[in-house]
């Protein structure tokens, strides 16, 4: 009777270490707002966010909004009510969420934006995200280096495409850019034969790829019905898809009329392939799984009660406060590197690209 009542006991305490186990490894939900599934980018996004965030502990509850501002706010709100402890968004228009998260600090729900910056509300905790600024110059210099810019070669003529208007991200790049090429602008090195500089007059709503063809369409037939362009400053492998699309349609692309230098970023595959198949010259590939990462570990810092790992307090500005930022490093992928960073890296499989 003795050993059945201990068997009985360890039994029962075997069985309350594991509802323990099991509730010190439920730490409550965290939502990840994420803005749409156009792009592989955010699918990515969202897969790496979950993944990462299980692996600590965490419920996730995820969401894609369609590119629909509205339907964002609501799936934030959501997530409010329904009890998140912390909020992880990557917003649609950074400058709508004021008012859903003043929702969330009123009940004590910290805000993690995620590559995209949160703009004129002061309930954004902490931003994660690349050295945006960075991806721009990479992309500036690319152009720089290819037409031999330093060496004084030129003049050459490029066009300049920017990203969506309401996402701070857009200007970090634009700037970045034009910091490597705007000396040559002035030089008369590079030519905008449109005249189109500045966001006001380059930005692309929403990094809609069909919006970028259909200017590149427009700047081919008032501009370049006899002049070559050589280079466009593209930010976005989306919008340098669409771009190379309106190129090909008017004769570039053959050994007679050369791609024009392009670049672009976010090393999605059909931009890779595209890299390969010598049409688009760049990208910046931007690690998701290691940004995941960053944002999962505020994420746990801030439920822990500690302070969250930043290195930049200087940059990100938001229209309120200056957020407290972690910057990851941006890489430069061309034909001549991309196995290396892409495949190396256990990013993609090398079949991807087949």
């Amino acid at each position: 009777m003795k050993t059945f009542t201990t068997t009985l006991a360890a039994v029962a305490l075997g069985a309350f270490g594991l509802v323990g186990a099991a509730q010190a490894q439920d730490k409550g939900t965290v939502g990840v707002a994420m803005p749409t599934k156009s792009s592989a980018r955010w699918i990515d996004d969202g897969n790496n966010m979950v993944k990462v965030l299980k692996e600590k502990g965490y419920n996730v509850d995820l969401q894609y909004a369609d590119d629909d501002i509205p339907n964002q706010l609501s799936q934030v709100e959501n997530m409010i009510t329904k009890g998140s402890k912390v909020l992880v968004i990557a917003a649609i228009d950074g400058t709508t969420l004021s008012d859903a998260l003043q929702q969330a600090a009123d009940k004590g729900i910290k805000v993690i934006a995620y590559d995209r910056l949160i703009r004129n509300s002061k309930n954004v905790d902490y931003y994660a995200t690349f050295d945006n600024f960075q991806v721009g110059v990479l992309q500036g210099g690319y152009i720089e280096k290819a037409l031999g810019l330093k060496e004084g070669k030129g003049p050459f003529n490029v066009e300049l495409f920017g990203g969506s208007p309401d996402d701070n991200n857009a200007y970090f790049f634009y700037n970045g850019a034009m910091s490597v090429l705007d000396p040559y602008i002035k030089s008369g090195k590079l030519k905008v034969q449109s005249g189109q500089m500045g966001m006001d007059k380059v930005s692309t709503l929403r990094w809609d790829g069909a919006v970028a063809q259909s200017r590149m369409d427009n700047l081919l037939s008032a501009f370049y019905t006899d002049k070559r362009v050589d280079a466009v400053l593209s930010p976005y492998d989306g919008l340098s898809i669409g771009i190379i699309s309106s190129l090909k349609g008017v004769g570039y692309g053959s050994a007679q009329q050369p791609m024009p230098v392009i670049t672009g970023q976010d090393a999605e595959v059909p931009s890779v392939k595209s890299i390969l198949a010598k049409e688009q010259t760049q990208t910046v590939f931007k690690d998701t799984r290691e940004l995941a990462k960053v944002a999962a570990n505020m994420v746990d810092a801030v439920l822990s009660g500690k302070q969250p790992e930043v290195n930049d307090t200087k940059t990100y500005e938001n229209g309120v406060k200056t957020v407290p930022s972690y910057l990851l490093k941006p890489v430069n992928v061309d034909a001549s590197n991309w196995k290396e960073v892409l495949v190396g890296s256990g990013y993609y499989k090398e079949t991807e690209f087949k």
